[in-house]
């Protein structure tokens, strides 16, 4: 399992109901991606690609798009474990991340390309469908994490 430290650290696993990181989940032949409707103290989308036994997740500002082009910013944020794939509810006001949390879309993915700068991959979805692609921006001022997430035409 890879280092889900980060993840840990910025959760009271007593007072979230959140999953801890365990090694219960089984994950299928198949690899899965789910995106989270969460309403925290700004409303975005938790995008989460599984890739080696965790969810590597962004957080995208503005609902992800169906439509071909149309760019949306995808900050990098800490892995979570498999077991978040399933989670919903809500995350009590004082805890990082307070707010409401639903599943809006998931399903199996299918990768083309993992590389340092572009992730390319096939989403089968309820909602999104197709080829997508999320491609790292030029850092500013150190920072290392934005990418653009889009559905490639």
């Amino acid at each position: 399992m890879q280092n889900l430290s980060g993840y840990s650290k910025k959760r009271n696993f007593s007072k979230t109901p959140e999953p801890e990181p365990s090694k219960r989940f089984k994950a299928g032949k198949e690899t899965i991606f789910v995106i989270q409707k969460h309403q925290a103290s700004h409303l975005h989308y938790d995008f989460r690609l599984q890739k080696e036994g965790i969810l590597k997740s962004s957080a995208i500002p503005k609902e992800p798009s169906a439509e071909f082009n149309i760019k949306r910013l995808a900050i990098q944020v800490e892995d979570h474990p498999l077991d978040y794939a399933n989670f919903e509810g809500d995350i009590p006001e004082g805890l990082y991340g307070a707010g409401k949390v639903e599943i809006w879309d998931g399903g199996i993915y299918i990768l083309q390309e993992w590389g340092q700068k572009k992730i390319n991959f096939e989403l089968k979805g309820n909602k999104l469908k197709g080829n997508y692609c999320l491609l790292k921006l030029k850092p500013k001022l150190g920072e290392d994490k934005n990418w653009l997430f889009f559905r490639k035409g």
